[in-house]
């Protein structure tokens, strides 16, 4: 079968064998693979302090049918299910469920976990419990939901957590994007009102279509706040420039809560703040990655009720992979893109 395999420096179209299910595995025939920001990172070694083993196959959003299942996963589902992977890339190959990570809700921590990765291919052998059973109401065009949009639910989902009550202002940096498109959409479905900011005259447009109750260019956005609204109470920071995480702080009031999430190339330095600006604002400030499987089932029950829905601006076949990865890099396009032929 074909599959997109990073090899040093490099990221090729090769033939593989068709992977069998181990224990407690299934065999997942893809039908429709979600291309995320963080492949480019990895392709253009922008996370140079992570080591790479080559060859790595790619690709860790996905939809599919089971087609076999190993001994022991037909607990969890069964030949003919239509499923999307749980996790996103992080922490869906495994976990342990015993440590006290695990049984704190925080899987993605677990020391024994193992990422999803290889959805850029025919098929893909994983873990039967990472899986989520789709309704018919989810296309496959939804499948960047197994990513992007559970780390954008999952980020989202820690404003309550924190203390941020529905009906606050909260800012969503980058709002246009992959990650950012869905947070404005989930933030919405949960009472916040909802500050959309990115580059640009056209993306504004765009996040205006989500929802938000405001949209603003990214140069614009300190002297809106500062005459609008005063403060927001949150900032969830999608972007890829350190600028953005910049900006999400510079906008909280005080007490404001900073969400992390984007990861920006380890060249672009870090942020430009003192334990006096900390004190001034008595901010608090946490990543956000991913989230749990309970959450993938509450965030596709989310886009059934058409609550939540996946912009796709690009439809490619795999090999156009490289070609899609670049246009995303130079930001070319809104929302998402879709690999839904998977046999070239």
């Amino acid at each position: 079968m074909q599959a997109a395999i990073f090899t040093k420096g490099k990221l090729v179209l090769t033939d593989v064998p068709k992977p069998a299910p181990k224990a407690e595995e299934t065999l997942v025939k893809i039908t429709a693979a979600g291309v995320c920001h963080s492949d480019i990172h990895l392709v253009r070694g922008d996370w140079t302090n992570r080591e790479i083993p080559f060859p790595l196959p790619m690709g860790h959003e996905g939809i599919g049918i089971v087609e076999e299942v190993g001994p022991g996963a037909e607990k969890y589902v069964k030949a003919g299910d239509r499923v999307i992977l749980g996790l996103g890339g992080s922490g869906g190959g495994y976990w342990c469920g015993a440590c006290e990570y695990c049984l704190s809700g925080r899987s993605m921590m677990c020391k024994e976990g193992k990422g999803i990765l290889g959805t850029y291919a025919e098929y893909i052998a994983l873990w039967a419990k990472s899986l989520v059973k789709l309704p018919e109401a989810i296309a496959d065009s939804e499948v960047s939901l197994a990513c992007g949009g559970l780390t954008a639910y999952g980020a989202v989902s820690k404003l309550i957590q924190f203390g941020v009550k529905p009906g606050k202002p909260v800012a969503i940096i980058g709002a246009a994007g992959g990650l950012g498109h869905y947070a404005v959409q989930i933030a919405k479905a949960f009472g916040y009102k909802v500050l959309g900011v990115d580059v640009g005259a056209q993306k504004v447009e765009f996040i205006k279509t989500l929802g938000a109750d405001m949209a603003v260019a990214a140069d614009e956005t300190k002297a809106f706040v500062k005459q609008k609204i005063g403060g927001v109470y949150a900032s969830i920071v999608f972007s890829s420039k350190i600028a953005g995480f910049q900006l999400g702080f510079d906008v909280l009031g005080r007490g404001g809560l900073l969400i992390c999430v984007g990861m920006p190339a380890l060249s672009e330095g870090g942020l430009s703040i003192t334990p006096l600006d900390l004190l001034k604002k008595g901010a608090i400030i946490m990543p956000s990655a991913v989230g749990t499987v309970q959450d993938m089932r509450e965030l596709v029950q989310l886009a059934a009720d058409g609550k939540v829905k996946t912009h796709v601006s690009r439809y490619l076949q795999l090999s156009q992979l490289n070609e899609v990865l670049d246009e995303l890099h130079a930001g070319k396009f809104t929302g998402r893109a879709v690999i839904n032929d998977l046999r070239h």
